[in-house]
C-alpha cells in the first residue's frame, strides 16, 4: 500500500453561497498551496459554463462530470480544493471525498446564501420565482450527506478570518488523523 501524504488536501464542501471559494482562496495564500474549485475544473475541461452544462445535458451529467474530476483530477496532496454545493450528494461521494485528504462542511442559514447569491445569474438552481423556497428545500435534502463529510462549521456571523481560524484549527487535528489512517 502506498504511503499517504504527508500533507493531506483540504476538501471545503458545503451548500452554494457559505464561503467556500473566498475561504479556500485565503486559506491556499495563507499556506502557501495550489487552490483548486471543481466547477472551474469542469467548465475547463468541457469548455462550457456549469449553466451551459445543465441546460444542454441535465443535471445528472454534470453529476456525472463532478465525480469524475473528484476520482482522477484532483492533486493527490497539498491543495485546497473548493467543491460544488452538490458534489457530496450522490451515493459514494463522501466516501471518496473522504479518501482525498481532510473535508470540512459550511454551513451557512439561508437567508445568508440568498443574500450572498442574489445577484449571480450562474446558479442554475437557483433560477425561478422563489429561489429561497429552492435553497430551503435543497439544504433540507442535502443536509444529510453534509453532515456525513466531515466537521462542520457554521460561516454567518463570522469574519473571514475567523473561519480561516477555525478551519486550521480543524485541520491541524483532522490531517494527523487522517495520515495516520492512510499510512
Amino acid at each position: 500500500m502506498p504511503k499517504a501524504p504527508e500533507t493531506p488536501n483540504l476538501l471545503l464542501t458545503g451548500f452554494m453561497g457559505t464561503g467556500k471559494s473566498t475561504l479556500g482562496r485565503v486559506l491556499a495564500y495563507r499556506w502557501n498551496r495550489l487552490f483548486v474549485d471543481t466547477d472551474e475544473l469542469i467548465e475547463k475541461s468541457t469548455g462550457k459554463t456549469i449553466a451551459e452544462i445543465f441546460a444542454e445535458k441535465g443535471e445528472a451529467e454534470f453529476r456525472r462530470l463532478e465525480r469524475e474530476v473528484v476520482e482522477s483530477k484532483l492533486p493527490a496532496s497539498g491543495a485546497i480544493i473548493s467543491c460544488g454545493g452538490g458534489l457530496p450528494i450522490p451515493d459514494g461521494m463522501t466516501d471518496l471525498l473522504k479518501s482525498k485528504g481532510v473535508v470540512v462542511t459550511l454551513f451557512a442559514s439561508a437567508e445568508s446564501i440568498l443574500r450572498r447569491t442574489r445577484n449571480r445569474t450562474h446558479r442554475p438552481l437557483l433560477k425561478g420565482e422563489d429561489p429561497e423556497a429552492v435553497i430551503r428545500k435543497l439544504m433540507a435534502e442535502r443536509e444529510p450527506a453534509y453532515l456525513r463529510c466531515g466537521t462542520s462549521v457554521f460561516s454567518d456571523g463570522r469574519t473571514v478570518q475567523q473561519m480561516v481560524e477555525a478551519v486550521e484549527r480543524i485541520y491541524a487535528r483532522e490531517s494527523k488523523r487522517w495520515v495516520k489512517s492512510k499510512g
